[in-house]
């Protein structure tokens, strides 16, 4: 994978990234309120000796003074202390655990004690801070004086009154959100990159060319909208806006594709197939066959799919004849022969009654000639079942030029897909190229070609009437082999009707 593939699945999981963050500030937030507060206060004293007017007793004791502040900073974490501090407040605690709530420093230089207390309250801070000074300085006196107040010749003074807290310092909610949110950051990210790289499923064309050695023809957008009764994206006719102009462009695309595909033998029976059921393959062949017919060329509509036909409900036909009933002899290839009013230089023929056996009739030698017939006088699209459940499409693609295979984007795994073109090779069969369908116009997963660049050369309409031009100019008259396009009466007379198998 690329640094660009890595990327790509941050963007994609977006969504799960920005949620493990807010499950984090959340926990992170929750924590905090489950914590028993913390609150610090600081008072201040000074270690001085007793004044006298001698100016050099005062200097000396001075200089006592200040040596004694090391000795004091010892006598600081003393138990005594502690218990004396405990005893005046009538606090419930030991004095081991009191001392580690206090600490005592010392301003260089100076005879400046700080001391700092922690408690659950702020009361109970100040209390504390302002207590330890005088329990150090009574037993200063007892181990230097007689016991009593200020009967040694150094001692601490009280000096700063310890300030009462507004704001705990523990938790620290701020600290707290960051940390959190930080964790749940760089698990989010850890998600997305191990979805990106455990994912089997098709997301990019290049990728799909890299890993098969098949080249994407083709890229359909999602559209809205459609249902079991309206699969046509566009019939070649008309004003085309948002989403279904972007398909037709698409469409074109395609058709662009496969024309150029082998200049000098161009394919004329494309089957189009997929893996699996639901990756639109009926879809894409009826609109293909469409956009196909819309350029001028007279093109046939085969519907292959002996065991789930759409064909004829897609583009509107009936289908209770078609053909299996001209490969069974019981009907005549002229007579299941329907156009379709969406074009005159589309012929339809549907799939007709269900055999039991669909896999021998498609690969039997009537089959192949009746391909062959169609093809010396028109492009063939075949609509086949899916490769992997049944191996109909695999003969119906041994038996024309090759197969288009449709996969879905984002649903499709790779294994399938390798499946599915190790089936057309053992088939002998030529795999065209591969449709990626359900692109997305934008996102991360949107095909790299958008679509809306076209709007800056014509409008839809043009487009459209482009190929209304180009269909006059290059129709030619196949009334030999398909017949004149008949009126309404005469349409209505030579539908097919369903027959008995």
């Amino acid at each position: 994978m690329e640094l660009r593939d890595y990327l790509r699945g941050l963007r994609r999981h977006w969504v799960a990234i920005v949620l493990m963050v807010a499950l984090g500030v959340g926990v992170g937030y929750g924590w905090t309120l489950l914590q028993a507060p913390v609150y610090e206060a600081s008072a201040s004293g000074f270690v001085a000796s007793r004044q006298t007017q001698d100016v050099g007793t005062s200097i000396a004791g001075d200089s006592l003074a200040r040596s004694k502040v090391a000795s004091y900073l010892d006598i600081a974490g003393w138990r005594v202390v502690a218990q004396q501090t405990i005893d005046e407040l009538g606090l419930d605690t030991t004095p081991e655990a009191l001392v580690t709530r206090v600490a005592v420093t010392n301003t260089p230089d100076t005879v400046i004690l700080r001391v700092t207390a922690t408690g659950p309250s702020p009361m109970e801070a100040r209390d504390l801070a302002e207590t330890w000074i005088r329990s150090m300085a009574s037993a200063i006196d007892d181990l230097e004086g007689d016991g009593t107040p200020d009967s040694s010749a150094v001692t601490i003074v009280p000096g700063d009154s310890a300030a009462l807290p507004s704001e705990p310092i523990f938790p620290d909610v701020r600290t707290s959100l960051i940390v959190a949110g930080l964790l749940g950051l760089g698990f989010g990210v850890a998600f997305a990159l191990v979805r990106t790289v455990s994912d089997r499923r098709v997301r990019a064309g290049d990728d799909v060319e890299s890993k098969t050695g098949v080249a994407v023809v083709g890229s359909i957008p999602i559209t809205e909208g459609l249902d079991g009764d309206n699969r046509i994206f566009g019939s070649g006719k008309g004003k085309q806006k948002g989403n279904g102009f972007a398909v037709s462009e698409a469409l074109r695309a395609l058709r662009t594709n496969l024309q150029f595909m082998d200049v000098d033998h161009p394919p004329r029976t494309i089957v189009v197939t997929s893996p699996l059921p639901g990756d639109g393959k009926s879809t894409i062949a009826c609109n293909l066959a469409l956009t196909l017919a819309a350029s001028g060329r007279t093109v046939v509509l085969v519907d292959g799919d002996l065991r789930r036909s759409m064909v004829a409900k897609t583009m509107g036909l009936p289908g209770g004849a078609g053909l299996t009933d001209v490969l069974s002899g019981r009907a005549a290839l002229s007579e299941m022969l329907q156009r379709t009013p969406r074009s005159q230089n589309l012929f339809v023929l549907a799939a007709g009654s269900i055999p039991p056996n669909p896999s021998e009739v498609l690969g039997s030698e009537r089959m192949k000639a009746l391909l062959a017939d169609l093809a010396s006088h028109a492009t063939v699209i075949i609509d086949a079942p899916p490769l992997l459940p049944v191996t109909d499409g695999a003969v119906l693609t041994h038996q024309a030029d090759g197969a288009l295979l449709v996969l879905s984007l984002g649903k499709t795994t790779y294994d399938l897909v390798d499946k599915a073109l190790d089936t057309l090779e053992k088939a002998r069969g030529r795999a065209l190229g591969i449709v990626l369908n359900k692109v997305p116009l934008r996102g991360v997963d949107s095909s790299p070609y958008s679509y809306e660049y076209r709007r800056e050369y014509g409008s839809a309409a043009k487009l459209e009437s482009a190929d209304a031009v180009s269909s006059e100019a290059m129709s030619f008259d196949l009334d030999g082999v398909f017949g004149a396009p008949p009126d309404d009466a005469a349409a209505e007379a030579r539908r097919p009707r369903a027959r008995r198998p």
